[in-house]
């Protein structure tokens, strides 16, 4: 909230469940990451990853790419241009609320 009550602009609440606001935090510096890898970082079962990485997906945050590595299949995943614009609009907002 900022004076007078009102949300920040660029508040997003998709984005803010701490998942996922971790999620974007860790595609934002890269043009893709593994989903294993964000797994590690996260310290989360693939499970609730999954599940988060869902939500992004569906708010057109998120892209996956499939694709065959040392023989298994791997998910590698990316901030869309909406994505990065609504995450970067998001951490302003928290700035403005916190600053």
């Amino acid at each position: 909230m900022v004076a007078g009550g009102e949300p920040a602009d660029g508040f997003n609440a998709t984005i803010h469940g701490p998942h996922r606001l971790r999620i974007c935090a860790l595609l934002h510096p890269v043009v893709e990451a593994e989903f294993a890898a964000l797994r590690a970082a996260l310290e989360v079962s693939d499970s609730v990853l999954s599940k988060q990485i869902t939500v992004l997906v569906d708010a057109g945050y998120v892209t996956q790419r499939r694709a065959v590595r040392d023989t298994r299949q791997r998910v590698w995943l990316r901030l869309t241009p909406e994505g990065r614009t609504a995450y970067e609009g998001h951490v302003a907002a928290l700035r403005a609320i916190v600053g």
